[in-house]
């Protein structure tokens, strides 16, 4: 099991401070647990996600306060089997800014959203120069903590003609994982590919001014930007 050291945070620690010194705020919490607030280094917390993602169990090792014990400070450690449940990102650099950890129990089963990897090529695409339409992007599911997969496959190449469609109930679920989503759902199709004329009419759609685009797109990311350190504030103050 892939292992992530944390620290406890102090209730006088700021945010900005704390991503100054290379370090995320995170909060760990869970069922019937009291929430942690807590720091993780943004280098190790980087790898262990590209490595885990959000649906890999992980054992955090949380550095407590030190006691003295004779001449020597002992550090306390705890050990907690969680889940990365939730992440937040800065909106303009895109690097994290926050992190949740949900403290799973291994007897109990739990629902997340797991990621479809669509593999293989569709004959609609590549003999008839078709379109591959991918519905939908995940599904959520239900099962134990050991069981959760980091995704399920989507084999394409079951779309032959227009007509293949691949639905929810097509999916081949993990031993021990529930898929939730309704069985008739759509999960991937091809559509014919756009004939000359529908082209011509879409290079005729009138362009928005670029400064205007500019302008507006950056009052967006701004105001992203001030919601989710408010979000993170609210959350660290729990």
């Amino acid at each position: 099991m892939l292992e992530l050291a944390v620290k406890l945070r102090q209730k006088t620690d700021k945010n900005k401070q704390i991503r100054k010194q290379g370090l995320i705020p995170a909060v760990l919490y869970g069922h019937r647990i009291e929430n942690q607030s807590l720091t993780v280094k943004t280098r190790d917390f980087e790898g262990i996600y590209r490595e885990a993602g959000e649906n890999t169990l992980i054992k955090l090792k949380i550095e407590n306060k030190k006691l003295k014990t004779g001449n020597e400070k002992a550090k306390i450690k705890e050990e907690r089997t969680v889940l990365i449940h939730d992440v937040s990102k800065d909106p303009v650099t895109d690097k994290f800014i926050h992190a949740d950890f949900y403290q799973v129990k291994m007897d109990e089963k739990l629902k997340a959203e797991v990621p479809l990897e669509f593999i293989n090529q569709s004959p609609a695409v590549l003999e008839q120069e078709g379109v591959l339409i991918k519905s939908i992007q995940q599904v959520m599911v239900e099962a134990l903590p050991e069981n959760l997969p980091k995704g399920i496959k989507v084999d394409v190449s079951f779309l032959k003609t227009f007509n293949d469609n691949i639905h929810v109930k097509d999916l081949e679920a993990p031993l021990g994982v529930k898929i939730l989503a309704g069985p008739e759902e759509v999960v991937a199709s091809v559509i014919p590919p756009r004939k000359e004329k529908e082209l011509e009419e879409i290079g005729k759609t009138p362009e928005e001014k670029i400064e205007e685009v500019k302008v507006e797109g950056e009052e967006k990311r701004e105001a992203k930007a001030k919601a989710e350190e408010e979000k993170e504030e609210k959350k660290s103050s729990q």
